[in-house]
């Protein structure tokens, strides 16, 4: 993946502008996250320049995760890692946790997708009956 070097939250927090902006995007599954210089890719990013910029030099994943991109859009990120971030152990474990609490919020907050789904369908039925 091109992660040979290593690089501290300190150093990421300096390429914060437009002429140079780096990102730490943890990608799932991932012990350790990864710095990407995505300089280069402001003009082309769907989303806009400014979407980077306001995350630039800093912990970007959960941005990242929430907007749900594709499979494409996490090959085209993986062409600019540069390096991972310098994290110790305890951090890693730190955030090994915060991953899961989150997954498990995630999985007990999506159980109403289907009981409004059945509520919208009663609804309309009891809308056809009413109109009968």
């Amino acid at each position: 993946m091109g992660a040979d070097k290593s690089y501290s939250s300190a150093e990421v927090a300096k390429h914060n502008t437009e002429e140079d902006c780096w990102l730490i995007i943890s990608p799932p599954g991932a012990t350790t996250p990864n710095v990407y210089n995505v300089t280069k890719y402001l003009d082309e990013h769907p989303g806009g320049a400014e979407v980077l910029l306001d995350a630039a030099g800093m912990d970007a994943t959960d941005q990242f995760e929430d907007i749900g991109h594709s499979g494409d859009a996490r090959k085209e990120l993986a062409k600019y890692v540069i390096g991972e971030l310098k994290i110790t152990e305890e951090e890693k474990k730190k955030m090994e946790e915060e991953r899961l609490a989150k997954e498990a919020a995630k999985a007990a907050g999506g159980g109403m997708g289907p009981i409004i789904a059945i509520l919208v369908v009663l609804l309309a039925v009891a809308g056809y009956f009413m109109t009968q």
